[in-house]
């Protein structure tokens, strides 16, 4: 019987992502999955503690274990930005946006290195358990791909010439940032802690 999680996430491209990485092993379910409705806030300063925020609610409002996690791009040469206001950067206004406005933010900076960074957080057995992720690489000047979504158009990723959103989605899986993150939950999960 496959073990059920809630991944606290109504994001369709995370879950899928998500059920990509751990197979047959377990059953992910996602909030809309469990009906839940609620938004939940994500008003933590960093990245895990927007992780225990979600994951906290799924465990206190439904009693089922569950994971979430909080992702974002931190540019360098931006003080990190736009880091946990990664999916709100253009002030809610959707991906384009977002990647319009860091292309903005960008004109005439040459050091152009950022990277992205998952943290997931687990709740099971009433215990908390953190895992994390970094891809690095650069941002370009010019979107390029129809792959992924949020900043993936602007990402070069370290070692490659192409931009996330050129990868199809198993390269991309590979060495994502989620990716890594994903295969140190796994780990922990398979080693039946």
């Amino acid at each position: 019987m496959k073990t059920k999680l809630v991944f606290a996430t109504n994001n369709n491209h995370k879950t899928a992502e998500v059920r990509a990485y751990l197979g047959d092993a377990f059953e992910v379910l996602n909030l809309k999955d469990i009906g839940c409705e609620t938004d939940i806030p994500e008003t933590a300063d960093t990245f895990s503690g927007n992780a225990l925020l979600k994951s906290s609610f799924v465990k206190e409002n439904f009693q089922l274990d569950c994971f979430s996690d909080d992702s974002g791009l931190e540019v360098f040469a931006l003080n990190n930005e736009p880091g946990v206001f990664s999916a709100r950067y253009a002030g809610g206004a959707g991906d384009a946006a977002n990647v319009k406005l860091l292309l903005e933010n960008m004109q005439g900076i040459t050091d152009r290195r950022a990277q992205f960074r998952t943290v997931i957080c687990l709740i099971r057995n009433d215990e908390i358990h953190c895992f994390e992720g970094i891809a690095g690489g650069t941002i370009r000047t010019e979107p390029a791909g129809q792959q992924g979504f949020g900043y993936d158009p602007v990402f070069q990723p370290e070692g490659y010439d192409c931009t996330f959103a050129e990868m199809d989605t198993q390269q991309k899986n590979s060495i994502s940032h989620r990716a890594k993150a994903m295969e140190k939950l796994i780990s922990f999960l398979r080693s039946g802690q």
